[in-house]
């Protein structure tokens, strides 16, 4: 199946500091884009894969589960590893559940997370249905873009298939039982209006995680995909920043300059 206009996955190569951004469940590349290009647009190397299953059509992503998904951002994440010195992950919804899974994986060679209305459960008392309905309904309606602002919008699926949605839900309870392993420094920006993930998921990331090194940033003027919403600037403005914070050599002229 070809790829949504927009949805195609990005890199660019640039210094010896690396970003892995991870997309959300049923969204694409496109929800990130902008917050990649400004990472590379200051001379860090940035990976945005598309997920299995995503960026086509929802009967695609029927075909695929949790571990799918882990293994492709898991893959990118070696990948920089090998190419970087350090190493950032950044993640939106279910991205944010990937990312705070590789920080828990993967240790030290995860320097810091970003994660932005970060989701933690599949709620409402559907969720308990979802092992038997996903066997006679395919799909129910989408969650793609809930966004504040006018005229902006998110490339993914109009329909949620339900066989995904189960292992969305696995997914969730694996990471939480992970979060107490996640020692690195962390930024979390959250909306306090999020038609999609409600700000428990996030109070309960903070509670569980071992990070010492914790920073929580409200976006009061965006929805779900505040990436592409009215506080979008700000979460590449103070990702920028946390990045520098961590691995001085970012910002220094010529430092992370490359290829």
């Amino acid at each position: 199946m070809p790829v949504l206009p927009g949805a195609e996955p990005f890199r660019h190569e640039g210094g010896e500091v690396g970003v892995l951004l991870c997309h959300g469940f049923t969204g694409s590349p496109q929800s990130l884009r902008p917050w990649a290009d400004f990472l590379a647009e200051r001379g860090l190397t940035v990976e945005l894969p598309l997920l299995p299953g995503h960026g086509t059509r929802w009967q695609d992503m029927q075909l695929t589960g949790w571990q799918d998904w882990y293994a492709e951002v898991d893959r990118a994440l070696r990948d920089l590893s090998s190419r970087c010195s350090q190493v950032f992950v950044f993640g939106l919804s279910m991205g944010g559940a990937l990312a705070l899974r590789l920080a828990a994986k993967h240790g030290d060679a995860v320097s810091g997370i970003v994660v932005v209305n970060p989701a933690n459960k599949v709620h409402g008392v559907a969720a308990h249905a979802l092992p038997v309905v996903r066997h006679f309904v395919r799909s129910t309606k989408g969650i793609a873009s809930d966004i504040a602002k006018e005229g902006s919008a998110e490339v993914g699926y109009d329909r949620v298939p339900l066989h995904s949605a189960h292992a969305l839900r696995n997914l969730f309870r694996l990471v939480d039982r992970e979060l107490p392993q996640v020692t690195q420094p962390m930024l979390l920006l959250h909306s306090p209006q999020d038609h999609v993930v409600p700000p428990a998921d996030s109070a309960r990331i903070l509670s569980r995680v071992s990070s010492t090194d914790v920073t929580e940033i409200l976006l009061e003027q965006s929805y779900h995909v505040a990436t592409l919403d009215h506080d979008a600037e700000r979460i590449f403005e103070e990702s920028y920043a946390f990045i520098g914070r961590l691995a001085p050599s970012v910002g220094k002229k010529g430092s992370t300059t490359g290829g």
